[in-house]
């Protein structure tokens, strides 16, 4: 997919920055940045959440790239995705979203879209670790 100068999509095994993310998409005629920040809590569906172990198909960037770019062309909007891979522990940022906007509304619309394209179509999966020393994949259904 040809680079878009309104669209940042990357998966890294670094820690995420939301001040990079927040820049990229906000511009002088923008009143409104919206950020989702994916952390990792401590549960999971009443069981005990230790550590993430997320990994990526090697074409999880592109896959990330083409959502991203969906949503910039739908709403006319800057658009950034970081997704992080690799060994996360409770508190860690798992995803940083950012859309902005002139008005609040469109951030928000357009930013909920991205987080819901991302979890439906990039190919990265993440395997729970639980506290009592049980792993297990999580929505490979």
């Amino acid at each position: 997919m040809p680079e878009s100068p309104d669209v940042l999509a990357l998966v890294t095994d670094q820690p995420l920055d939301r001040a990079v993310v927040e820049d990229f998409v906000t511009t002088r005629r923008d009143g409104a940045v919206v950020t989702f920040e994916g952390v990792i809590r401590d549960h999971d569906h009443g069981a005990a959440v230790s550590a993430l172990d997320y990994q990526a198909h090697p074409d999880a960037a592109a896959f990330l790239a083409t959502v991203c770019a969906e949503i910039a062309a739908e709403s006319g909007l800057r658009v950034a995705a970081v997704h992080r891979i690799g060994h996360l522990v409770v508190g860690d940022v798992a995803l940083l979203a950012a859309v902005a906007a002139p008005h609040r509304a469109d951030a928000f619309a357009a930013c909920a879209r991205l987080v819901d394209l991302i979890k439906e179509r990039v190919p990265i999966w993440k395997r729970q670790h639980l506290d009592d020393g049980v792993s297990e994949w999580v929505g490979l259904d």
